[in-house]
């Protein structure tokens, strides 16, 4: 962890910046369930892959390693994060799936160099309007989350995404985890 923020302790989390900042962050919890886990033309893993990628992107340690864990809890390999993280391309996922990691990729990136063609090459492969909304969505919480975590200086994902136990990947797979962490670290309704 950087030191950005002395209030916060050496070991500090997100729960931790929660803590902090609950009058601020009050509303976010909802938003990243409602994004996360509500109902989307993309399932939870590919959310989760999504989140995993740009936070790899944005080189968020912290993110990038959490949402590894909340991948794998969704049946995503971490080896496929991994190629992913090596070039899309030759990445063992899903060809329909590529065009909108790229998307999400080039958005988080070169946000205002993105053109028609680039979404084109979403609906090709048959993803629509609202597929790509979801995965903009996520891309945007990400980058926000990103920014958030790395602006406090929580560098640090504090589990091994290849040793996680299955208890922890069981409370990833509940549909309110993320309002339910943000309820635990001191955000209300």
């Amino acid at each position: 962890m950087k030191r950005l923020f002395p209030s916060l302790s050496d070991d500090a989390t997100l729960g931790s910046v929660y803590r902090a900042f609950p009058a601020k962050l009050a509303p976010l919890a909802e938003y990243q369930n409602r994004v996360m886990r509500g109902e989307s033309h993309l399932s939870i893993a590919e959310r989760e892959l999504i989140a995993a990628y740009v936070s790899g992107v944005n080189a968020c340690a912290f993110c990038h390693g959490a949402h590894t864990v909340h991948a794998k809890a969704f049946g995503i390999a971490i080896s496929t994060i991994e190629a992913m993280m090596d070039g899309l391309e030759a990445a063992p996922i899903d060809e329909k799936l590529k065009p909108i990691l790229t998307y999400t990729g080039k958005l988080t990136r070169t946000p205002a160099q993105m053109t028609e063609a680039d979404a084109k090459a979403v609906y090709e492969v048959g993803w629509s309007e609202a597929a790509l909304f979801d995965a903009i969505q996520v891309c945007g919480l990400f980058n926000l989350m990103n920014r958030m975590l790395e602006g406090t200086g929580i560098t640090d994902y504090h589990l091994d995404p290849n040793n996680v136990g299955e208890d922890v990947l069981d409370a990833l797979r509940n549909e309110k985890c993320y309002s339910d962490f943000g309820k635990a670290n001191g955000l209300s309704d």
